[in-house]
């Protein structure tokens, strides 16, 4: 005798079983709102020209640092929190930026931690710059033409504030 509970389940059930699944998705990738890259308004941190820098221009020794890192916050906010997470908590989806320069801080030989550093810088700007993908999947987009050096830096300044101790 065959189980109630394991009956062959109808065309109709299924249509709507479709239904209702193909419903939860289109809320879901809804909920991530607009994942076009916005742009960000830099007009009030010092403009850097066209030239990409190889360092954080908005290091701790920059007056402008504040500004930056109020606007890279905001900018973190439109373009990257919906993959890296809130507050640059991951949740598993992508890279958690809070450890993404973790090997440098540990470094003791002053010179060395300073070289890790940039190198971190020069990988930061080339993955937000050209975007990562991968056997022709698309893992980040590409930013260069919608973020600015200054908004890119500015991002990278308010990572920064997020390093895990």
């Amino acid at each position: 005798m065959k189980s109630p509970l394991f009956k062959k389940p109808s065309r109709t059930a299924l249509r709507v079983l479709v239904l209702a699944a193909s419903g939860l998705v289109a809320a879901v990738v809804m909920a991530h709102g607009d994942v076009v890259p916005q742009s960000v308004d830099t007009h009030t941190l010092p403009q850097l020209g066209d030239k990409w820098l190889d360092a954080n221009p908005y290091n701790e020794q920059s007056p402008a640092r504040g500004e930056a890192l109020r606007i890279g916050s905001s900018a973190y906010n439109q373009n990257c929190a919906r993959c890296h997470g809130l507050e640059a908590i991951s949740g598993g989806m992508s890279p958690d930026l809070r450890k993404f320069d973790g090997d440098c801080t540990g470094l003791a030989d002053a010179a060395k931690k300073a070289a890790c550093f940039r190198e971190m810088d020069d990988f930061f700007t080339a993955t937000v710059r050209r975007g990562r993908v991968r056997d022709g999947r698309v893992y980040m987009p590409p930013f260069e033409g919608t973020l600015t050096q200054e908004a890119v830096w500015a991002i990278r300044t308010y990572i920064e504030t997020r390093r895990e101790p």
